[in-house]
């Protein structure tokens, strides 16, 4: 059982997709045919790309984010009775696309043909330039934010737990990744592109434009940002910040820090989960007592 407590639900963002990741949750009831309604609203097979294809076919921004937040919406749709409907929902990226339909901003066919927009442009911004990303790892948060910004780089994701992800020009990515700031390790990562900088504003118009076409709701539970860690109540303002963290970075530190300001004690990961858990056990050491990752259908026993 859980622990007393509050209870919140993580939905991972870009980077957690692994291959096969949805044929599991194939068990569940109606699992086919819900992925079915959302390839029609992607334009994507999700039900082959998430059961068939490789690491380097859904590792493609354009196929990763949609399979994504379909998978975390599909468990979210199989969460056991017990779980409080206002437990609070958080977010990590394109992960704040399914945190919204779970928070009931929209609906879920609308969050995964949302992420279908966001994938695409985002990866065609990418294709403009070169640009790249590297995670910085240890190091004092400002020191390094401070650092990357002399190299002429942005800090994307403040991930917390001693990690922050550089974004920008493929150049000074190499550079820092030859020659790190004392006390740090820098990786290169495998993405497309500098997301979270400005090199996305194309795609931050292009998803305007798809989300004038939404409605929104105001959220139905605690339903906190990437901006700034805060919760926020009015629909409207959420899809407004859902547009603009294209090319503003990710605050997942402050994120965490608004989870225990809410008292939060135990978390639910959706698929494909783990990343976020990670980061959670990390930073929140002593507050968050208790941790699901919801791999497999059989975890939805964990939570009940």
């Amino acid at each position: 059982m859980f622990p007393e407590g509050v209870i919140a639900l993580l939905c991972p963002g870009q980077g957690s997709q692994a291959p096969g990741m949805l044929t599991p949750w194939l068990e569940l009831d109606g699992a086919r045919e819900r992925l079915r309604q959302w390839s029609d609203r992607a334009g994507l097979d999700l039900l082959r790309l998430g059961t068939e294809a490789d690491a380097e076919e859904i590792q493609d921004t354009a196929i990763t984010q949609p399979l994504i937040v379909a998978a975390s919406l599909l468990a979210a749709e199989h969460l056991p009775a017990g779980v409080p409907e206002d437990a609070p929902v958080a977010g990590h990226s394109v992960g704040e696309l399914a945190a919204a339909a779970v928070a009931g901003v929209f609906s879920a066919d609308d969050a995964v043909a949302l992420a279908a927009v966001r994938g695409a442009e985002m990866a065609k911004a990418c294709a403009i330039e070169p640009t790249s990303m590297a995670a910085v790892m240890l190091g004092e948060p400002e020191r390094v934010v401070a650092w990357l910004h002399e190299q002429g780089l942005e800090a994307a994701n403040r991930n917390g737990a001693g990690q922050i992800v550089a974004s920008g020009s493929a150049q000074a990515i190499e550079k820092i990744v030859a020659e790190p700031l004392e006390g740090t390790k820098v990786r290169p990562l495998k993405v497309a592109g500098a997301f979270h900088t400005a090199y996305m504003a194309p795609a931050e118009e292009a998803l305007r434009a798809h989300a004038a076409g939404i409605t929104p709701n105001d959220p139905t539970r605690p339903l906190l940002s990437n901006a700034d860690g805060t919760v926020v109540t009015s629909g409207a303002e959420y899809l407004d910040r859902l547009v603009k963290q294209v090319t503003r970075p990710v605050r997942w530190d402050l994120t965490m820090r608004g989870l225990a300001d809410l008292g939060v004690t135990t978390t639910v990961e959706l698929p494909p989960a783990g990343t976020l858990t990670g980061l959670v056990r990390r930073e929140l050491k002593g507050t968050v007592t208790g941790t699901v990752s919801l791999k497999t259908p059989a975890n939805l026993e964990d939570v009940r």
